[in-house]
Parts: structure tokens; sequence; C-alpha cells
């Protein structure tokens, strides 16, 4: 589960880590508390909001709701905000990067830090990245933040914020493990003017598989459905409803000398939304090509199914070729629909997974 901004930085603050302050605002409440010059940022699960145009900082009173207006009617990649995060400006004078996350091959919770943060980190070199395994050495039973905040700060050339680096560290990981998370990246982390190091922005992903142990009341729900992540570097993403044939579908998939990414079972009675989130997911993986649908109708109704697809090649920026086989029942309304939106059905698994071979997916 994805959280937005906000709420990431809620966690962040209850961990003791610093954020900038802020309001959180929605369309039926757009008064404004935090004093001039502040920055607006629309409250969607999706990267690039910058330079997407979902950030803007106001400087004077009349800029204010054109701004407001324009924010929460301004899609980004298929997202519409329900809220914006109005924060106060910040006086910068560097930016970094430090991320935590799940390593499954090692099993370990891994920290990467680059001394250049912010819109271009993507322009980074991987051999500029320090990375750390956040483990307990054998002796002490502990994890020593101390020496790990001394290699950031030599890291950062910032000799003199080594202590501040050491909390940082210590604290980020208490946020990351008391709240089963995933991934907690922050881009940037701010040293500001006065001297301060801030969290800037931030992302976290959670286990949805934990939502159990916890009272989570975010904007987007835990998929309600068994999804397994099976190699991050896989090919072919897989939606069906059913145990028996989500494995049956992942094991046709790597028969074919195809690589599985997932393990996808939408269980019974999904809807367009829930299907709608779970195509967000799989189109979140780096090197999937093609995601193979294989549906048998039943309580999930295959014209349910249909208008998520629909909704999915409307809204998902770069979504994947999509491979269909539908079943079941209402697969006549399903039909009908895919039709009219020009979107091929295939008669049988066996096709799809030809189909994804040959790559021709014929959208």
């Amino acid at each position: 589960m994805k959280l937005l901004e906000y709420e990431a930085k809620a966690l962040l603050s209850l961990s003791k880590i610093p954020v900038p302050a802020s309001q959180i605002i929605d369309s039926s409440s757009t008064i404004i508390t935090v004093p001039l010059p502040f920055v607006l940022k629309s409250q969607v699960p999706i990267g690039g909001r910058g330079k997407a145009g979902g950030i803007m900082i106001i400087n004077t009173p009349p800029e204010a709701q054109p701004a407001l207006d324009k924010l929460f009617h301004f899609p980004i990649k298929g997202f519409t905000p329900k809220t914006l995060l109005v924060e106060e400006a910040i006086h910068i004078d560097r930016e970094f990067y430090i991320s935590l996350f799940v390593d499954r091959s090692s099993q370990s919770i891994q920290l990467m830090a680059h001394k250049n943060g912010g819109i271009e980190v993507e322009e980074n070199t991987e051999a500029g990245y320090l990375r750390i395994t956040l483990a307990e050495s054998a002796e002490t039973r502990a994890i020593n933040f101390d020496a790990i905040g001394q290699q950031l700060a030599n890291h950062f050339d910032l000799q003199s914020h080594a202590f501040s680096l050491q909390d940082l560290v210590q604290n980020l990981y208490t946020c990351f493990v008391t709240n089963d998370a995933l991934l907690l990246e922050i881009n940037p982390i701010i040293l500001t003017v006065e001297g301060l190091l801030i969290a800037g922005d931030c992302k976290m992903t959670l286990d949805d598989a934990a939502a159990f142990r916890h009272e989570w009341k975010f904007e987007e729900e835990p998929i309600e459905s068994n999804f397994v992540t099976l190699d991050p570097d896989g090919t072919v993403a897989t939606i069906a409803n059913g145990a028996g044939l989500a494995m049956a579908t992942v094991d046709a998939v790597n028969d074919h000398g195809l690589k599985a990414a997932n393990f996808l079972d939408i269980g019974g009675g999904a809807n367009t939304q829930t299907l709608l989130l779970a195509f967000r997911r799989l189109a979140q993986y780096p090197k999937v090509e093609a995601i193979v649908i294989n549906i048998f109708a039943g309580i999930t109704k295959s014209d349910e199914v249909a208008k998520a697809i629909i909704a999915a090649k409307e809204q998902i920026e770069a979504l994947p070729p999509l491979f269909i086989r539908i079943a079941g029942t209402n697969y006549e309304e399903a039909a009908t629909l895919l039709s009219v939106a020009n979107i091929p059905l295939l008669s049988s698994l066996e096709d799809a997974l030809v189909a994804v071979k040959r790559g021709s997916h014929h959208e």
C-alpha cells in the first residue's frame, strides 16, 4: 500500500523525524493557515509531481485560489487528488537522498544514500550511491547507528551533522520497522540555510499483509486480494480469480519460457475500483512487458473486469500491453464493452501466452 506524502510524513513525525510545518486541505475546506510563502502539493500516489505541475509555490494571496482550483482538478498520470498538502517554504542550502527498503534476496533492510537529491535524482549514477545493510552485530545484538551516521556524514561531506545523521537513521529505522514498511524514501533530505535537516518529501510503501497488526486509516485501502511478488524483474504480470487459477496462470507463464512477476488472485466479488488498484500496482513493475488476464467469472462478473480494463487503459500512463482471456458470468456484456473500446479478447490462456511471445497484442 502506497501512502500519500502527507500520510508518510505523519508517520515520520511520530518517529521524531523533522518535517515542514503544514496542513491538509480538501476541496470542501480551503482555508489556509500556513503563512506565506507556502508550497501547494498535489497528494497523489505517484512520483514526478513537480515536473508534471503538481507542486506550486505561492508567494502572494491572489495566487492561492487559482492554484487551488487548478490542482484539485489536475490529474497526474491518471490520479486526481482528493487532498492537497500545504507546507511552509523551506530555505534550502543542500539536498540529499536517503531510503530504506526490504531487500528480499538478502532478507535484510538496506539503506541507500546519495549526496545529490531532489527532482534530478534520476540522473544519479549507481556508483554514486552509498549502500549499507542495517543489521545487528553478533557481539552487541544492536545496529551501530553511530558508525552509520558517520558514514553518511562522510558520504554527504557533512561532518558537522554526524550526530544529527545518526539520530536520523535510527529514527528512520524505527519508523520503517514499526509500520511494517517495504520502502521509505526521503527525497530530498533538506539541509536548510539555518543548518537543520528536514524531510522535504517522502514516499512510503507498507506491507498489505501486515494490516491486521495496525489500525490503518489511509486514503488508499490495502488491496483485498492475494498479491505476491514472485520476481521483481519479471516480464509478465498476471491477474486471475481463484487461487487455483492464479497458480495455474503463473505456471503456464513460466512453462512458456516467460518470467512471471507476480501471483494475483483477485478473489470473488472484485469490483472496478479494486481491479483498477491492482492494475496500478502491476504497472509499477519496472520490467513488465505484458499483463496476462485470465478470468473465469462467477461471483466476480466478467463485465466488472471489462470495465476495470477499460478504465486502466484510459487512466494509467504507459500501461503494458494486455492479453485477455475471460469466460463465465456476463461474458457477452464484457465482450461488447471491450469490443466497443477496441480491446481484443483471446479465446484461451494458451492463445494469450502465444501472443505474448509473439509480442502481438493487437492493440
